[in-house]
């Protein structure tokens, strides 16, 4: 849409509903990295290390701090040095492991983040190349 000219996305939402799409992709995002997290942790840390209720206040701080640092701060490379320093800081604090434990769980997580993107991409990729088939054999039908 920008590309031809007409505004951004969100223009799509509705006035009434953008506050509610919004709190929607915010908790949604929120419990991807709740997941992505636990199970870097998990592999990296341990068990008894990586609990599920730390990588919820991880990814909760995390977001917030991080959303804050770009909303306030006018330097886009110091908001994302330090959020960069914030997230690896919890890790670190909440999953009781050193800096190299906390950047190995931070790679791992943007690794499993980036396989779950890419194999979901790839299921609704072939899930809408099979409704375009079956929409247009019926149609002749119809």
């Amino acid at each position: 849409m920008a590309a031809k000219g007409e505004g951004p996305w969100w223009n799509l939402i509705p006035e009434g509903f953008r506050l509610i799409f919004f709190l929607a992709v915010f908790f949604i995002s929120l419990l991807v990295l709740v997941v992505v997290l636990y199970l870097a942790g998990l592999i990296v840390v341990g068990r008894k290390r990586a609990l599920l209720t730390d990588a919820f206040i991880i990814s909760l701080l995390g977001t917030v701090l991080s959303n804050l640092f770009f909303m306030f701060i006018p330097y886009s490379l110091v908001a994302l040095f330090l959020s960069i320093l914030v997230w690896l800081l919890l890790i670190k604090r909440l999953y009781e492991t050193k800096w190299l434990g906390a950047i190995a769980v931070g790679i791992l997580a943007v690794i499993i983040y980036l396989a779950l993107v890419i194999v979901l991409a790839l299921i609704f990729g072939v899930i809408e190349a099979v409704w375009e088939l079956l929409y247009f054999s019926f149609i002749p039908v119809l």
